[in-house]
């Protein structure tokens, strides 16, 4: 909490006050240490710069420093190979554009200043800067071009800016040295347009290279192969055309590539099963057509993030993608895909056991990331994104039911099946499913009860299962409470309770309502039978006893019916004796 002046120490060479609330530069009596070849007083609360003195290393960045800084602050500063005033957001720099600085940086962080208009124009005079970066610097306009022939530059950040034009004036050759700046070329969030120029491909040394969201267009250079060194190469959210050049497949240290959000056609090529150390391969918003590869879940064990999301794949989802065991992130939603969800998801372990992921020796933190929709909207994950588990199968036309096996991956943050033709009843087990955020099965062919499991899920904050065939009371109780609105449960004529209108009591439950006319059925069945037999027994009651009842009481009925049975008896006895014995005369004649 130093607020204070510090007492002078002549032969100091290294001062480090980060972290402080020191106001001004004059507080740390920096110009009377004149042996001091290193000053770090990041995060403080500077509103000034002062007067500075000589240094090799000055770090200023993360302050709160504004107003202008002239030629005279660096008037001095003749050895000056480090200068970091980044993230001072309130400070403009106002040089002369034919100025000559007396020093020669190595480094140069300028990101989140006010630069203004146009590149700078003094740093053509550092021939030795290794490490510049200008992120967020309001920097316009497009690339001098006496810049290409800066011969030392590996790490170059430009990102964030509204720089335009071509990429022909990027430096194309780097030091390579392995004891110096990674080679990361960042120009992402800018306005450049043209085509990838193939004198980039000469950049043999670079690791990392980002040119997400420009207006590039034309096709990748084939020649692209070269850059055996890359790491990791984005080039989303440009319109970039024509199929994706299988020489991506020669460099095989890539663990990052991502091409979505470009207008590539055909089908992924064969040859990209040869990078087996990929981790992130997105290809999401394309028009990349045909099956979804075997070879992916065969040969890219490593996958950790793969993105297909919104392109024109069809045919069945390759059971071959559940040995990819450290898959934490799999998006397939907006395609054409058939078939039933395989059982096999179960074996997807990255989304039950946490990968630990990306020991490379180079840090990508800063230039990562990954988009996911989740709560019905594109949410864009950056640094935090390695902990996001989600699985997106949404609008295709998958059927069958949801496997039980899905509810194991007890990690996944989202999961989406939603607008599919998926049949059956919600699995029992869904509350195993502790960590879901979102949950999404709408614009299915869903029936049955919601299970009562699902009030266990306690982070759950966006579900929807409307549009279905659900029936039955809406479960209560824990995280189910806070979700009041009635949409998340529309178009299931079934269901009742809350957040709906329509109460349990007065409801008719379908299934319900089909068991009870079932059991009434049954029952009036039952009754039909039971009745016959007794209509006819009392029939055979009535007749019988009707009938003798009344011969018992009438003696003269009983006698004249007793004589007219035995005259009707001797009749047939006499009918039958003549007709036997015509029937002998008749034989004995013949």
């Amino acid at each position: 909490m130093l607020n204070l002046s510090l007492p002078i120490m002549p032969k100091l060479l290294e001062l480090h006050l980060s972290g402080n609330e020191l106001k001004q530069i004059e507080d740390v009596g920096i110009w009377r240490q004149c042996h001091l070849k290193q000053l770090s007083v990041t995060n403080n609360e500077f509103v000034s710069i002062g007067q500075l003195t000589k240094l090799h290393i000055l770090d200023l960045s993360n302050n709160s420093l504004e107003g202008a800084v002239t030629e005279a602050h660096f008037a001095n500063l003749s050895v000056l190979k480090l200068l970091d005033v980044s993230s001072n957001t309130k400070l403009t720099f106002n040089v002369s554009r034919g100025w000559i600085p007396p020093f020669q940086l190595r480094s140069l962080y300028l990101s989140s200043c006010n630069i203004g208009n146009g590149f700078l124009q003094w740093l053509r005079h550092q021939r030795k800067l290794q490490w510049l970066e200008l992120s967020n610097a309001t920097l316009s306009g497009p690339l001098p071009t006496w810049l290409r022939k800066m011969p030392i530059i590996n790490f170059l950040d430009l990102s964030h800016n509204k720089l335009n034009g071509s990429l022909k004036s990027l430096p194309n050759a780097g030091t390579g040295d392995v004891y110096g700046p990674l080679p990361l070329l960042l120009l992402e969030y800018n306005l450049f347009n043209g085509s990838i120029p193939r004198s980039l491909c000469r950049r043999t040394d670079l690791q990392g290279l980002d040119l997400t969201r420009n207006m590039l267009s034309g096709k990748i250079p084939n020649c692209v192969g070269n850059l055996r060194s890359l790491i990791t190469m984005r080039l989303s959210s440009n319109k970039l055309p024509g199929v994706i050049p299988s020489t991506i497949s020669l460099i095989s240290p890539l663990f990052w590539l991502n091409l979505n959000n470009n207008s590539f056609t055909g089908e992924v090529p064969r040859e990209l099963g040869n990078l087996q150390g990929l981790e992130v391969l997105d290809l999401g918003y394309n028009k990349l057509c045909g099956n979804i590869p075997n070879w992916i879940g065969k040969n890219l064990t490593s996958l950790v993030v793969l993105r297909l999301h919104k392109n024109n794949f069809t045919g069945r989802i390759p059971r071959s993608l559940c040995k990819t065991s450290n898959l934490q992130i799999l998006d397939l939603a907006y395609n054409n895909l058939t078939g039933t969800i395989p059982r096999c998801v179960g074996n997807l372990n990255g989304m039950v056991v946490s990968h630990s992921i990306y020991e490379h020796y180079l840090d990508i933190d800063d230039y990562k990331n990954v988009i996911q929709v989740m709560k019905g909207v594109d949410l864009e994950y950056t640094t935090t994104w390695d902990i996001v588990f989600n699985m997106d199968l949404s609008t295709n036309k998958l059927v069958g039911k949801i496997p039980v096996e899905l509810t194991a991956l007890s990690k996944l943050v989202g999961l989406n099946l939603s607008n599919n033709h998926l049949s059956g009843g919600i699995p029992d087990s869904i509350g195993n499913m502790t960590q879901i955020f979102s949950l999404d099965f709408s614009k299915n062919e869903l029936s049955g009860r919601i299970p009562s499991s699902m009030a266990a899920l306690n982070f759950l904050s966006h579900l929807n299962l409307s549009h279905n065939n659900l029936s039955g009371q809406i479960p209560k109780g824990n995280q189910l409470q806070t979700l009041t609105d009635p949409s998340i449960y529309a178009r299931n004529k079934g269901l009742c309770g809350p957040p709906l209108p329509n109460t349990c009591s007065n409801h008719k439950d379908p299934t319900t309502t089909t068991t009870t006319s079932k059991k009434k059925h049954k029952a009036a069945e039952q009754t039909r039978v039971w009745l016959f037999y007794v209509d006819i027994m009392s029939g055979f009651a009535t007749g019988f006893w009707g009938v003798i009842g009344f011969l018992l009481f009438k003696k003269q009925w009983r006698h004249k019916l007793f004589m007219f049975v035995e005259e009707m008896i001797d009749n047939i006895y006499v009918t039958v004796v003549v007709r036997i014995a015509k029937m002998k005369r008749g034989r004995e004649g013949t």
